[in-house]
């Protein structure tokens, strides 16, 4: 019964930091802290199963793929209220400020927004607008074999469960770029074996069900979050000496970014 109970709180937890979404509250300790990244995941399961469906109504009711995209790019923020996309945003001001390793940390704590953060969030949007487009449209007429049916569209929704698992794994692996912080408070109360083994698990559980419902897009999303991984370790340790909590949403919305972008190349190449 105790476990439970723990388990309830960083559930909770989980779901009250990583998203908009009502919550009960309670005065956290820091031991209600200690899993709550094992459910961090589950924050973008729901999101992408409230992708899949307004992909669902949409083909229900024959919108057009522009009115598809655009609503399914504003529902992560709407579930999420930007979370992740400030911190691409700052990242993002950060790395195009080309300064050294203090300066770009001192860049991410800035609460002011630059002008390369708006550049990119445009383009991000733009980018993620367009392949969203081309895979409804693609889906919609079976141009390509597969995303006949809703396994390809299931798939690459459970990407949005597949970013928060490996940026789960990062927090309580990589080492952090600064001593205080949200995400080395994260870090210091987790506890690291038991939420490093639960996000291991919940990952290859979820790298089987993508390759079995369709290996095509499975390999696809499995690809593009494993090289999007590496790019975010190799900057994260390179520019900034370690992860932040900026870096960490950077990368959630960046692997999201690649998985759709690199399906949409995928399918334009097959039609």
């Amino acid at each position: 019964m105790k476990v439970i109970k723990k388990m309830a709180k960083a559930f909770i937890v989980a779901f009250s930091i990583y998203s908009k979404l009502p919550m009960p509250r309670f005065t956290w300790e820091s031991d209600d802290m200690k899993y709550h990244l094992c459910f961090f995941p589950w924050v973008g399961a729901v999101l992408g199963g409230a992708e899949a469906l307004w992909y669902s109504l949409c083909t229900q009711k024959e919108l057009s793929s522009v009115a598809f995209a655009l609503v399914a790019i504003v529902i992560p923020i709407l579930i999420t209220g930007g979370f992740h996309l400030d911190g691409f945003m700052d990242t993002c001001d950060a790395l195009h400020s080309y300064q050294d390793r203090e300066k770009k940390l001192e860049i991410l704590k800035d609460p002011h927004i630059g002008a390369f953060a708006v550049i990119c969030l445009a383009a991000y949007l733009l980018l993620m607008a367009g392949a969203l487009a081309i895979l409804f449209d693609a889906a919609a007429s079976e141009a390509v074999w597969f995303l006949e049916g809703g396994h390809g569209i299931a798939v690459l929704c459970m990407g949005c469960f597949l970013s928060r698992a490996l940026s789960g794994i990062s927090v309580v692996t990589m080492p952090g770029a600064k001593k205080k912080g949200m995400l080395q408070t994260f870090s210091d109360t987790a506890g690291k074996k038991t939420v490093l083994v639960i996000l291991v698990l919940q990952t290859v559980l979820l790298a089987i069900g993508m390759l079995l419902l369709n290996p095509v897009l499975g390999c696809i999303t499995l690809l593009s979050a494993a090289f999007t991984y590496v790019y975010y370790w190799h900057v994260s340790k390179k520019q900034f000496g370690g992860i932040t909590g900026d870096l960490a949403g950077y990368f959630v919305s960046l692997t999201e970014l690649v998985i759709i972008g690199m399906a949409a190349i995928v399918t334009v190449l097959c039609m």
